[in-house]
């Protein structure tokens, strides 16, 4: 918990208030003080929104982690990228103002000694003191998986309590009426006043979201990232609020008030206000402060941000080896040096660091309101495991604190229109990398990650529904089993539909043929719904031609898959009434041919043929992770090939295999080129009889959808059960 809280105070305490505390005063007088304390509800508001889920899901990431297990994956990608550029242009302002105090009190410590060296006041000195920093830390976070600055927050915290408890000694020989006069007027421009610094300075009190960007690597995370973020908070408003009010009362000389303090210079307010009441040590402890906070800060930043980066990379929304991990200490290394490059070239080239920050704070208003309305999601979805820490009073208080971080956003967007265009134009900068780049890994990552995990559908608002369609009660065990695999009871539905095949005209009391066939199904269905554990819904309906009837109750249930049986498979028949059917789906449709009393659990080896353009990645990487998610299987990817290809094209092949695995299997799995001219053989020879083989079925047209030649001699050649997929659309 202490390093979870020394990130949180690194970037909260020090920075904002040396920096806004001026802006603040000069908006609304001395109740700058009620303005940074009214700031601090809704920030405390908003952190147990943030820690709710992050006891829910304390992974690094953040707003972008929490997004992207209730949001679509795009949806997730866009406030993913927009939080991570908000980090990387914290981190350009924090080096900016670590280089313009570093080097303004290495001028006041030279000057001491009576000469100032040259280069200090070059305008180049500042950027290249910012720069030389960040590499440095950018450097020695690759080597360590900690933000560090532990002894940094330490002495920063000193330094200001030294300022606040020097204050308050002065305050204790000032006469009260002098103390009260300074006070007034309280509300020096009125509540609108009051609003509009709340909205300059809220930005002070941003940080403790970065405890949740680094979640992944807190110990006992569920108990300390939600404490750690809390105390950053305390701690940040122990300091500010008696500090703002220490200004405001022993500040000045009585010849100005605060408000005319800050207006003539309010980067130095701090600064002279320290000087006022502590002589020139205070002016000094102020310059120290400043030093450390920024740098804190920047540290802060850049380890949140790199973090960020982590996760969407694992998740393909941003290329892959921003993932790696250095053999040592851990340390996502690459995305660390990124996240540094990044900073540094935003510090050389931003024309505008003011406009650049605004629109950093806007970023982080309008990501805080959305956690806030994913925090009430997460609550009412949460079906299986409900978050481990619960805000209190909810829901009052996410759409409190939501409704007023939004209404800061507006203000912000309204104040600075700038910062609206830049965070427009930096997402429509990443809408075209993700669409040209990342989308398709990205999406097919999603459906993995769904299968794996399927209380992710609950969570986006989905209750999946699985149509099973039974007609042979020697296949209803393996159905049955299949379809929960796809979609879990507990999360989905499972509906297995028998239709009773039976003319128009039939009379149930004359033939009862179609009757007994529908006891022996139903028999079968119920005996392996209750050995199984899984409580499904049956539908029962009479047609006399039983496909429509299947493609009708699909389209009205609206059913996200519909998994059916295939008792035989004959190599001249094309056109066949399944066939048919998997035209008129607009499902995804799985079709299992397996021998009588097998059972899933058995198949511990999965073998997918490759070789055709493919056109099912969705259905097949769902499919995959569903299959392992209960159960470790073996998974191999094959491509046979004619044995006389050259050995140019077969190195080419290797590298297709290779991007196919990885794009449809995102997990570790074998992968094996084999020449032969005998493809079907070889492929039955791989999968052996305790293997399960899946294949995609031909797609001619957009209603025209067949097993192909090579699927039905593969199925006729093996014994083993065979899967065909067919992608929905």
């Amino acid at each position: 918990m202490f390093g979870a809280t020394s990130v949180g105070v690194g970037a909260i305490v020090g920075g904002g208030i040396l920096a806004l505390a001026g802006v603040a005063f000069a908006t609304t007088g001395p109740s700058a003080i009620l303005a940074f304390g009214l700031n601090g509800v809704i920030a405390i508001l908003t952190a147990l929104s943030f820690a709710e889920m992050a006891s829910k899901f304390p992974e690094s990431g953040g707003t972008y982690t929490f997004s992207r297990k209730v949001l679509s994956v795009e949806s997730a990608f866009t406030v993913g990228w927009v939080v991570w550029f908000a980090s990387i242009v914290a981190s350009v302002l924090y080096a900016i103002g670590f280089g313009s105090f570093a080097t303004l009190l290495l001028s006041e410590l030279y000057s001491t000694q009576g000469s100032v060296p040259h280069w200090l006041g070059e305008p180049w000195s500042v950027p290249v003191v910012s720069l030389a920093t960040t590499v440095g830390i950018g450097g020695l976070m690759t080597f360590r998986t900690s933000g560090g600055g532990a002894w940094i927050n330490v002495a920063k915290v000193a330094v200001f309590s030294v300022l606040i408890i020097g204050g308050f000694w002065m305050l204790t020989g000032q006469p009260v009426s002098k103390t009260t006069a300074e006070l007034r007027p309280f509300l020096a421009s009125g509540w609108g006043g009051l609003v509009q610094a709340m909205g300059y300075s809220f930005i002070a009190l941003q940080g403790f979201d970065l405890i949740a960007a680094v979640g992944g690597e807190v110990r006992e995370p569920t108990k300390n990232i939600p404490r750690a973020m809390l105390l950053s908070l305390v701690i940040a408003l122990l300091i500010y609020l008696p500090l703002l009010f220490v200004l405001t009362t022993v500040g000045t000389d009585g010849s100005q008030s605060i408000r005319e303090l800050a207006a003539s210079d309010p980067e130095a307010v701090v600064a002279l206000a320290a000087r006022h009441y502590l002589g020139t040590s205070g002016y000094w402890l102020v310059l120290i402060a400043a030093v450390l906070s920024m740098f804190s800060a920047l540290q802060a930043n850049l380890f949140a941000a790199s973090r960020i980066a982590l996760a969407m990379s694992r998740d393909n929304t941003l290329p892959n080896a921003l993932s790696r991990l250095a053999a040592g200490s851990g340390s996502p290394w690459i995305s660390v040096l990124v996240t540094t490059g990044l900073v540094c070239l935003l510090i050389q080239l931003l024309p505008d660091i003011a406009a650049a920050g605004a629109a950093s704070s806007l970023i982080f208003l309008v990501t805080f309101a959305i956690a806030h309305w994913l925090a009430i999601l997460v609550r009412q979805r949460s079906v299986l495991t409900p978050p481990p820490f619960r805000v209190p009073g909810y829901p009052a208080v996410p759409v409190v604190g939501g409704l007023a971080c939004l209404a800061l956003a507006i203000f912000q967007g309204i104040a600075v229109p700038e910062a609206g265009i830049i965070a427009v134009m930096w997402i429509a900068i990443g809408g075209v990398l993700f669409l040209s780049l990342f989308a398709r890994r990205a999406r097919l990552t999603d459906v993995s990650n769904i299968a794996s995990n399927p209380e992710l559908s609950r969570l986006r608002g989905n209750s999946p529904l699985v149509l099973v369609p039974i007609a042979n009660p020697n296949n209803a065990r393996a159905m049955i089993a299949l379809a929960d695999t796809l979609v879990p009871a507990a999360l989905g539905r499972v509906l297995v539909q028998t239709v009773v095949v039976a003319p128009h005209d039939w009379d149930p009391l004359v033939n009862h043929r179609p009757s007994a066939q529908l006891h022996s199904v139903m028999n079968e269905i119920l005996h392996a719904s209750a050995s199984l554990g899984v409580r499904c819904e049956t539908l029962t309906t009479v047609s006399a031609e039983p496909m429509m009837e299947i493609a009708r109750v699909a389209k009205l249930h609206q059913c996200q898959s519909v998994l059916l049986g295939l008792s035989e498979i004959t190599p001249e028949a094309r056109d066949t009434p399944l066939e048919g059917l998997l035209g008129q789906l607009s499902s995804d449709v799985v079709v299992l041919r397996a021998p009588k009393d097998w059972q899933l659990d058995q198949s511990q080896q999965i073998l997918v043929p490759v070789g055709g353009r493919g056109g099912h990645d969705y259905l097949l990487t769902r499919l995959l992770s569903s299959l392992s998610r209960e159960q470790q299987r073996q998974v191999k990817f094959l491509r046979v090939i004619p044995t006389d290809t050259l050995r140019a094209d077969q190195k080419r092949i290797r590298k297709e295999l290779d991007r196919t695995t990885r794009v449809n299997a995102g997990r570790v799995c074998e992968r094996e080129v084999v020449r032969s001219n005998d493809p079907v053989k070889t492929i039955a020879d791989r999968a052996g009889t305790a293997g399960l083989i899946i294949l995609g079925a031909q797609r001619l047209g957009p209603r025209r959808k067949l097993f192909g030649d090579f699927t039905r001699k593969v199925a006729l050649e093996s014994d083993c059960p065979v899967i065909i997929i067919s992608r929905r659309g």
